[in-house]
């Protein structure tokens, strides 16, 4: 089978499409025939290596994992012996970054317990624009309990893969919705809903006097002290991604203060089948769409993280495998 790999660390252009062997499932595992997989944050800074400090986690001196793409929607093409959930012809779709990735590639073995039936009304392409991004921001708004209609909510990097979902799910769920991003995808963000658009390159929202019972920040890397300031009395400030200075703050604090981690925490991210079936509900009314920015062929996945690296997409870039 063919599969785009990464044998070291570095920029899209140590990425080499390789023939591979085909991977056999395991008891527990399916084997699923990839049609199209999609780019996260942590593709990019698996491919990397940086900050070096993630090193820790991916491997010292060279990746982990020899194939990066932790989304995956395809069809299930034979399973192992004590696989009970799906069958040969199934179409599924996943989130396989608590697993072994695997998703650049033309089939790959995935726990069946980490996949849910693909949505019916999606294509492959949108469907693997929804695992990761769409539980992270599922599971960022519920963070400190469910959105109450009414509620203000801020969400920095709105216009990226878990921006673009937690901005349609936080109105879906009544909530006033600030989103904050870069001037050319805040006319994205007026059309998914937002109620007010901040471009961070001339306002800073953490300076006004504005305050939000939820502010949900995919990529923080302001001082904790300018975050507490922007919340209500009890209001909550997730982060889904951010500087790693940030997030060590955050972590040695929540340690030594319970009070502290209830109003100010990290989502740890935990892919589950029960939030795939959440999102593929959702989707199959038509209640929440998938914002896919471009497509590429996976011959051509140097080309899509060298895009992804301008930090220009909006929502998510897909990789075809088909």
């Amino acid at each position: 089978m063919k599969a785009m790999r990464n044998e070291k660390y570095g920029l899209p252009n140590v990425l080499q499409l390789k023939e591979v062997d085909r991977p056999v499932p395991k008891n527990n595992e399916v084997l699923v025939k990839v049609n199209a997989s999609s780019i996260n944050s942590w593709d990019w800074d698996y491919l990397t290596g940086k900050p070096l400090v993630y090193r820790l986690f991916f491997g010292l001196f060279k990746p982990r994992h020899k194939i990066l793409g932790a989304d995956i929607a395809g069809q299930v093409i034979s399973v192992g012996g004590e696989a009970k959930l799906y069958k040969p012809g199934d179409m599924v779709y996943g989130d396989l970054s608590a697993y072994h990735w695997g998703g650049f590639a033309e089939f790959v073995c995935a726990d069946e317990n980490l996949l849910s039936a693909k949505p019916a009304n999606l294509t492959d392409e949108e469907a693997a624009a929804v695992p990761q991004a769409g539980v992270l921001a599922l599971q960022g708004l519920r963070y400190n309990g469910d959105i109450k209609e009414g509620q203000k909510v801020l969400i920095n990097g709105a216009g990226g893969g878990v921006g673009t979902f937690a901005l349609q799910l936080a109105k879906l769920w009544g909530a006033e919705v600030t989103a904050v991003d870069c001037l050319e995808k805040l006319e994205t963000l007026r059309n998914l809903g937002a109620d007010h658009v901040i471009d961070y390159q001339k306002e800073d929202f953490t300076k006004t006097e504005k305050k939000y019972d939820l502010v949900l920040d995919v990529i923080a890397k302001k001082p904790l002290s300018r975050y507490e300031n922007t919340l209500n009395h009890n209001g909550a400030f997730v982060v889904v991604g951010g500087s790693v200075t940030l997030l060590l703050k955050l972590a040695i604090k929540s340690i030594f203060s319970k009070s502290f981690s209830k109003k100010m925490g990290i989502l740890m991210h935990k892919p589950n089948q029960q939030d795939l079936k959440v999102l593929r509900e959702l989707l199959e009314s038509e209640k929440l769409k998938p914002i896919v920015d471009q497509c590429f062929p996976l011959a051509k996945t140097r080309d899509a993280f060298t895009y992804y690296g301008k930090n220009l997409v909006k929502g998510k870039i897909v990789i075809a495998v088909r």
